[in-house]
């Protein structure tokens, strides 16, 4: 869309648009060595797809503000609600996709409930501010393995004896040691500037929810 600029501009000014935002990754900071990160520490992505996202974000302000909408960019951790979650990857005992294989090997991992990002955009709207970026995450950056070793209790405990054959795979690291850590990161600015109070905190909060929602997926009809 930013290619297409000028056309962009005009059907944007035609409108009664008053708020602007986008939504990008936290993966664009790059690694930290565990360190915690906020979105003043400065971006070093390492993948192209985090490279494209760094400059989508600089497009979206610029024009946002060229226009004098407010315009805001959020960096979204690993999203996850219902239906996209560990305990529906061991349940559906889904092989990793290949983001999930890149962060199997990562000693931290953002991430957010799709709530809660409902709730960040919404204040975000209600809430006028001048500041341009804000990280939603959650209060937890835990690694894969520690959510999916959850999510599997979880499983145990609902519904005992089916647990997936595969899902201890599911969860285990590669060989591979990261010791670069990855980073922390921090979601004080959401909190302290939209007034976002989490609904879901931690994995644990979140994957409580999806599976209190869930019918028997092991059920079988006669």
């Amino acid at each position: 869309m930013l290619q297409h600029g000028e056309l962009l501009r005009s059907t944007l000014l035609d409108g009664n648009l008053q708020w602007l935002c986008y939504l990008s990754s936290t993966g664009v900071y790059g690694h930290y060595g565990g360190a915690w990160v906020d979105e003043d520490y400065p971006t070093s992505p390492t993948s192209e797809l985090a490279k494209l996202r760094l400059d989508a974000e600089e497009g979206w302000l610029n024009l946002g503000q060229g226009l004098g909408f407010s315009t805001q960019v959020f960096r979204l951790g690993g999203i996850y609600g219902p239906g996209r979650s560990a305990v529906d990857t061991i349940i559906k005992q889904e092989p990793p996709s290949e983001g999930q294989k890149m962060r199997k090997s990562r000693q931290y991992t953002a991430r957010v409930h799709v709530e809660d990002i409902s709730q960040a955009l919404k204040a975000s709207i209600y809430t006028p501010s001048s500041r341009g970026i804000y990280n939603i995450v959650d209060d937890d950056p835990a690694p894969r393995e520690e959510v999916f070793t959850y999510a599997e209790d979880l499983i145990m405990k609902k519904w005992p004896g089916r647990t997936s054959s595969n899902s201890a795979s599911a969860a285990s690291p590669t060989k591979k040691d990261d010791s670069r850590g990855d980073k922390r990161v921090s979601n004080m600015r959401m909190k302290r500037e939209l007034g976002v109070r989490l609904l879901h905190p931690s994995y644990r909060s979140g994957l409580l929810s999806i599976i209190d929602q869930m019918e028997n997926p092991f059920h079988c009809s006669p």
